[in-house]
């Protein structure tokens, strides 16, 4: 039958629409976004009530070139060799040297910032600093002291007593301001600031944090940020970030000052030992100078070495000699080879080339005799025959010269094979010598550079040793302070309004990417634009859930599956409008896998149908998994019982429903052990010729075509076929399962039609998606005002 496509084409959605439905399945779920920016707002605004502040302080100073002094004053008597460096490297050099752990560590120790003071407050500790009225000094300190970190809490009791405890521990003992404690690893003594008894009160305490020095100084040096202000100036800006304003301002003076003490250090540590360098230089100069001249002329005279270029001249010509004669024999080892092997496939009695084995050799000779013989007794044999005396006699010479041919060219092969080797053994010898000339060349040029550089180097250090007396005489810092260190006068972080709005977004973001990657995951058909694009069968409709508790649509259903069906049964007539008049319209009714709802479709398609007042027959042909009786109420016997028996009438298998005066219901039957043998009986062809002339339409339920054969083999009665897809069950990749059906033409005038839809979420708000004819509001629309509304919670009960 001719296929129809009445309908729209899956390949015709609009694509404009799409921006609007990716929103639309977000927007759906707008309560949990909301839920999500209340938590992380909340969550932001405790961060910024209990995050300790942070300041910012920053110093500036110049670091001064090596015209004025800078790092390389000390080694300005070797620029020369390109010792000395450019300002722009100069600089990044000392931004390095003020970074290092070296310089952080000598900055804290000199504020003793590894003893930190805090004081409890209502939900945090705040840190002291040098404010605490109360300080604690450690003395004779172990080895380990800087290896861990310890906590102790001072107790304030009077003006000379106080408690000492470990910190949310057992207390150490009630000691005197100014008594020396015994702790481990070190001895302290607590004293009291100058104010402090007119500012403490009875059970006042300070805590004293301790900590490991390692792990403070790698603190404090990934605070530190350092960094010229211009890329063309040396003025460069160290910034330093803590809780404590005047603690940082405090450490970047002291780191700035520490920067100073080592670069005055290292310029007179340098100049000492560059003159002690250069002194030890020039003796080991001295020695290594005679070595090197000593080294010269031992080498010639191992080597027996002349004139390099004269002995090179007189090996390789004797090698090309060499190499000539070589060739000369490999080409005669050849020759004979051939000649030996010719004479192993040659008949005896064939002349052998002369002109291959040089004349002067014996082998040649005897070719020529052989030869000879056989021209002979080629002669004799035209005049006679082998028996004759003479061509027998002739051909007992031609076997004996034969074989002394063969024997003096093996004797010959072996001598020329001896001669190549000896000639081999000299090229080598020769090639030995010449490929020694390189290197010894290359060792007595490199002999005498290392002469020419000792004696320069010997010259140049006496020189440099005049000047670097005069060079690194005074020696100054390496940089000069523009600003001394000055904090913000508001914390630079938390930023609030940025965590606010990072709070915000982060609200927003959390539940996206939910819903996305559930989305991505998600393979399962969820609606029409599932399907568009991905086959070109064409899309009959789709049907929604159902409100409502009826399974069989009547005349009364006013819920959304029942208009759904409604307007399927619309839509289906425009492909079944080439019937042929007076047969009923035929509908089959299949899908992909079990389950999709293809029972459903057929029962509530054909009770559409038989409201309108049409004669209509539901044909239940899944006759593996029969479900109509699910539904409805009928007889066990049926379709099955009438193809196994002979002489039956099909009309005492069809069943009536009650409360339809058009509805008729052949049933399944019982569950055949062949039901492919009862599908290919001549009877089904029979008996839907008969049928479609008793009908209007014949609805029928078949199995589904992704596991048996039953649907294609009947598929021929069909004026059409409906192939249901329930949403939220298919698989997207088994949807070409049904494009090879459609393309392959195994199913006639083929449609799509997916069930199962929750319109609501797919679609928005309020409105639903109308079959390929645009956006319309949502199925029942002007007819559900009876249909109950239920409240989540019955909603949920009813899903218990």
């Amino acid at each position: 039958m001719q296929e129809h496509h009445s309908l729209s084409n899956t390949n015709s959605h609009d694509d404009r629409l799409n921006i609007r439905e990716q929103l639309d399945k977000y927007v759906i779920h707008w309560k949990w976004f909301l839920l999500s920016m209340v938590i992380c707002l909340i969550t932001a605004f405790l961060y910024l009530r209990y995050t300790i502040p942070q300041y910012s302080a920053s110093a500036t100073i110049l670091v001064k070139d090596e015209r004025k002094g800078g790092i390389q004053s000390e080694l300005s008597a070797f620029s020369d060799l390109g010792l000395v460096k450019s300002l722009k490297n100069n600089v990044d050099n000392e931004i390095e040297i003020i970074k290092s752990r070296n310089i952080i560590s000598a900055a804290l120790k000199k504020l003793n910032l590894n003893v930190e003071y805090y004081t409890e407050g209502r939900v945090k500790l705040v840190e002291l600093y040098d404010e605490s009225p109360i300080r604690i000094k450690f003395t004779e300190t172990s080895n380990k002291f800087n290896d861990k970190n310890f906590k102790y809490e001072i107790v304030y009791n009077s003006s000379k007593q106080f408690e000492l405890k470990k910190y949310e521990g057992k207390s150490i003992g009630t000691f005197n301001f100014g008594d020396t404690i015994s702790l481990p690893d070190a001895k302290a003594v607590v004293v009291l600031t100058h104010n402090a008894p007119q500012k403490l009160q009875s059970d006042y305490s300070v805590i004293v944090q301790v900590n490991k020095f390692d792990n403070l100084v790698q603190k404090y040096k990934g605070r530190l940020t350092v960094a010229p202000l211009n890329k063309n100036s040396s003025v460069v800006e160290l910034t330093i970030n803590d809780p404590v304003a005047q603690k940082a301002e405090d450490l970047l003076d002291a780191i700035v000052e520490s920067y100073y003490d080592d670069a005055v250090k290292d310029k007179r540590l340098v100049s000492i030992n560059t003159q002690n360098f250069i002194n030890e230089r020039l003796t080991y100069i001295t020695e290594e100078l005679s070595e090197v001249e000593q080294k010269g002329e031992d080498f010639k005279s191992n080597n027996r070495i002349t004139e390099i270029s004269a002995d090179a001249g007189i090996y390789i010509e004797n090698s090309a000699q060499l190499e000539r004669s070589l060739i000369d024999t490999e080409t005669q080892i050849r020759v004979i080879q051939s000649m030996i092997d010719y004479m192993k496939k040659s008949p005896n009695d064939e002349i052998i080339p002369s002109n291959i084995i040089p004349s002067d050799n014996t082998a040649a000779l005897m070719i020529n005799e052989f030869n000879n013989v056989i021209i002979a007794r080629n002669r004799v044999l035209q005049s006679g025959t082998l028996k004759n005396q003479r061509v027998i006699d002739l051909n007992a010479e031609i076997n004996e010269k034969r074989r002394n041919i063969k024997e003096s060219l093996a004797r010959l092969l072996e001598s020329f094979t001896i001669r190549r080797d000896d000639l081999k053994r000299q090229d080598a010898l020769l090639n030995n010598k010449i490929s020694r000339i390189p290197a010894q060349s290359r060792q007595l040029v490199s002999i005498g550079r290392q002469q020419q550089i000792k004696e320069s180097l010997y010259l140049y250090l006496l020189q440099k040793r005049e000047e670097i007396g005069i060079s690194l005489a005074v020696a100054a810092p390496n940089a000069k302070t523009i600003d001394l260190a000055k904090s913000t006068s508001a914390p630079i972080s938390p930023n609030r309004n940025f965590i606010l709005l990072g709070a915000l977004l982060l609200g927003l973001l959390i539940p996206f990417l939910i819903l996305f990657i559930i989305d991505l995951l998600d393979t399962k058909i969820k609606n029409r634009q599932d399907i568009e694009g991905k086959i070109s069968i064409p899309f009959l409709g789709d049907i929604p859930k159902s409100e409502t508790q009826d399974e069989l649509i009547n005349a009364s259903s006013r819920s959304s599956s029942a208009e759904a069906i409604r307007i399927v049964r619309t839509n289906l007539e425009f492909m079944l409008n080439n019937v042929t008049e007076g047969n009923a319209k035929t509908i089959f009714v299949t899908s992909t896998l079990p389950k999709e709802g293809k029972t459903f479709v057929a029962l509530n398609l054909a009770s559409t149908i038989a409201i309108s007042g049409k004669k209509v027959l539901l044909i239940g042909l899944d006759i593996r998994n029969p479900k109509i009786d699910k539904y409805v109420n009928i007889p066990e016997k049926g379709l099955t019982n009438y193809l196994a028996k002979q002489n039956e009438d099909i009309n005492n298998y069809i069943v009536k429903l009650e409360n339809f005066d058009n509805y008729y219901v052949l049933p399944s039957g019982v569950i055949p052990p062949n039901p492919v043998d009862l599908l290919m009986s001549p009877k089904i062809e029979e008996l839907f010729t008969s049928l479609k002339k008793e009908y209007d339409y014949i609805i029928v339920d078949t199995a589904p075509v992704s596991l048996v054969t039953d649907t294609l083999l009947v598929a021929k009665f069909a004026d059409s076929f409906i192939y249901v897809m329930r949403a939220n069950y298919l698989d997207k990749r088994l949807l070409k399962i049904a494009e090879s059906f459609y393309t392959e033409k195994k199913l006639p005038n083929m449609a799509v039609l997916l069930n199962d839809t929750i319109w609501r979420k797919t679609y928005g708000y309020g409105y639903g998606y109308a079959y390929g004819y645009g956006y319309g509001y949502g199925y029942g629309y002007g007819y559900g005002a009876d249909v109950e509304k239920k409240s989540w919670k019955d909603r949920l009960r009813k899903k218990k």
